[in-house]
C-alpha cells in the first residue's frame, strides 16, 4: 500500500509541478501583487492536500502588513506551510535554489536567496528585505540556519533581525510542529545526509501527517528597536523553543 500510495501522490504533485512551472515563467509576471498572493496561497495549499499533509494554524498570524515571521526550520515543507497562512517572501540559503524544480519555484514566488559564505551576502539580502517590508509584505526568516528534527530549537542568528528594527517592522515568532497520527515525530525533518528524494519517498509513502503551525505573540518594533537584534533575536528564540519543546 505504501508503494501504490508513493505513486498516487508522485503523480499528482508531478503534475502540480508542472502548473507551477508554468506559473512561475508565464502567469506570475503578469499577475499584480494581490493576484500573486492569492496564487501563492492557494498553490501551497494544494500542494499540502496533494502530500496528504494536515494543517494546522494556532495563534493570530498577521495577516496584513509588513512583518517579519521567524521560524525554527523543520523540513522543505516548512515554505509551503506558511504560504499557506499568508503568501510570504523567505530568506533561504543558496542551496535550496539548486534543489531539482522546487529551487525555481521557490525562487519564482520571490524568494531571496543568501549565499552564507560570502561576507557581505546580509547586506544585500537585508536590501531585499527592506524592499519587501516598504511594499507591506511578510518576510519568512529561519534563524537556525538549518534543519534540525524538529523536537528542540537551535539558537538563532541575529544577523537579519536588523532588517526588521531598521524598518521599524514588528517581529513574530512562529514554531513548527509535526505529526503523525496524532504523536510528535521527526520521521518527515530534512537533516543530515538525507536526499531530496528519500525524504519525498518518506512522505508521500506515509499517512496520518499534520504540521501545526503556532503564531506566538509579536515583539513589538518599538520593543525591537530598544533592546537591539542580538536581544530580540534571543527573545524570538526563547518563545520558539518553549512551543517546540513542550510536551
Amino acid at each position: 500500500m505504501s508503494i501504490l500510495r508513493f505513486c498516487w501522490r508522485a503523480i499528482w504533485m508531478l503534475l502540480w509541478l508542472l502548473v507551477g512551472l508554468f506559473s512561475v515563467a508565464c502567469l506570475l509576471p503578469l499577475m499584480g501583487p494581490k493576484a500573486r498572493q492569492w496564487m501563492v496561497r492557494h498553490c501551497s495549499s494544494l500542494l499540502m492536500l496533494l502530500c496528504g499533509v494536515q494543517t494546522r494554524v494556532i495563534g493570530e498570524p498577521a495577516r496584513v502588513g509588513a512583518v517579519l515571521w521567524v521560524a525554527n526550520h523543520i523540513s522543505w515543507l516548512d515554505i509551503f506551510v506558511l504560504n499557506r497562512v499568508r503568501a510570504t517572501c523567505f530568506v533561504a540559503k543558496s542551496d535550496i535554489r539548486h534543489w531539482p524544480v522546487i529551487g525555481w519555484l521557490v525562487a519564482g514566488a520571490g524568494t531571496v536567496f543568501i549565499e552564507r559564505s560570502q561576507r557581505h551576502a546580509i547586506k544585500g539580502v537585508s536590501q531585499q528585505m527592506d524592499q519587501r517590508f516598504r511594499r507591506g509584505e511578510a518576510v519568512g526568516l529561519f534563524p537556525e540556519s538549518t534543519t534540525s528534527e524538529g523536537l528542540n530549537v537551535r539558537p538563532f542568528h541575529a544577523g537579519l533581525f536588523e532588517a526588521a528594527i531598521a524598518g521599524n517592522v514588528d517581529i513574530q515568532p512562529v514554531a513548527l510542529r509535526f505529526y503523525q497520527h496524532g504523536e510528535r515525530t521527526v520521521r518527515f525533518a530534512f537533516v543530515g545526509d538525507q536526499s531530496l528524494m528519500g525524504n519525498l519517498w518518506t512522505l508521500l509513502s506515509s499517512r496520518g501527517v499534520s504540521v501545526e503551525c503556532e503564531f506566538l505573540d509579536r515583539i513589538p518594533a518599538g520593543q525591537c528597536a530598544a533592546i537591539g537584534r542580538s536581544n530580540c533575536a534571543d527573545l524570538a528564540y526563547q518563545a520558539v523553543r518553549q512551543a517546540v519543546e513542550q510536551p
